[in-house]
């Protein structure tokens, strides 16, 4: 190769060689262009997907009671008023409800249950109401007590103390919370009467005694009606009754006290939760008023969840 060209060559090489050094140094004015965040696979910085819905939390699933209740035809129509189509109520009874409750709130997890006070639940556990703001679920409601036609003229003792039968929300509970913390129901009733004999004593006052007379009394298979019926029952044997517990579900409690197949009930929850028994046997009751103040149903969730009203579910 000739002086001349073999220097051609080596200003070529040198030319280019710059070039590269200029391109491998990042030699332009542009910014970096950012690339999004990568989950590290190690899992040290990983990109939290957003919490699902409450609706996917808990399968679209309400816990509900025995079917027929008046609380279960009371959530149906919340299903419909808010537009909850997705949604299923699970026909179940109260005592399974309360062991479904009692598994998500030990395991912190997400549920939501028809639920009423007064009710142990809410001793035991720290929950509460979704707001209603629709107001399908109506206010606060009364626990009546109903006997059937000629009670008062066959056993006036009887009639008496039902009438006068009368007590708080937190006399319920305590009642309640016993049997739930494992005393027998008749031995739950019994101890909240001898720790409240003013009050019994009240209910008894005057009363004739009788020997053996019969008294049936029907209830539904709720925590409270049990707690009331077997505080009732034991206040009528103490003055001579045979008292027999009768337990039945919702509508032919109602109708076993107007047909006369049984005495009476404490257990009337009025005026929304049974509203259609009222209805349809209620002209052969005999209303003796309310026995208990203050009462409430609705969806009920443990406190630790995220959710404040049926709204919310949508």
């Amino acid at each position: 190769m000739t002086k001349k060209y073999r220097v051609l060559f080596l200003s070529l090489a040198v030319v280019l060689a710059m070039s590269l050094l200029v391109v491998g140094c990042g030699g332009t004015d542009e910014p970096p262009v950012d690339t999004p965040d990568v989950a590290d696979p190690t899992g040290d910085d990983v990109i939290m997907e957003p919490p699902a819905a409450v609706g996917e939390q808990v399968g679209f699933e309400i816990v509900g009671i025995e079917p027929g209740a008046g609380l279960m035809m009371a959530t149906e129509e919340v299903l419909d008023v808010y537009g909850l189509e997705e949604w299923t109520l699970v026909e179940s009874s109260s005592a399974a409800m309360a062991a479904a409750l009692r598994r998500a709130y030990e395991n912190q997890e997400p549920i939501i249950v028809t639920g009423w006070t007064p009710h142990w639940k809410f001793a035991s556990f720290d929950l509460k109401y979704l707001d209603d703001p629709q107001g399908v679920y109506g206010g606060d409601e009364q626990v009546h007590t109903l006997v059937r036609e000629g009670l008062e003229a066959d056993e006036p003792s009887a009639f008496t103390v039902l009438d006068r039968f009368f007590w708080t929300p937190d006399d319920m509970a305590e009642v309640m919370v016993a049997i739930e913390e494992g005393s027998s129901e008749e031995q739950a009733a019994a101890d909240w009467a001898a720790a409240n004999q003013d009050t019994v004593n009240e209910w008894t006052e005057g009363v004739e005694e009788v020997d053996g007379n019969r008294i049936d009394l029907a209830f539904v298979a709720w925590d409270s009606e049990i707690a009331s019926t077997n505080v009732v029952k034991y206040v009528l044997e103490s003055i001579g009754y045979d008292v027999r517990m009768r337990q039945l579900e919702p509508a032919p409690m109602f109708q076993g006290v107007e047909s006369g197949e049984a005495d009476a009930m404490v257990a009337a929850w009025l005026p929304t939760t049974h509203e259609s028994y009222m209805d349809r046997f209620g002209e052969g009751l005999v209303d003796l008023g309310p026995n208990l103040d203050g009462t409430r149903i609705g969806l009920v969730v443990p406190a630790y969840m995220d959710i404040d009203s049926i709204e919310d579910l949508r």
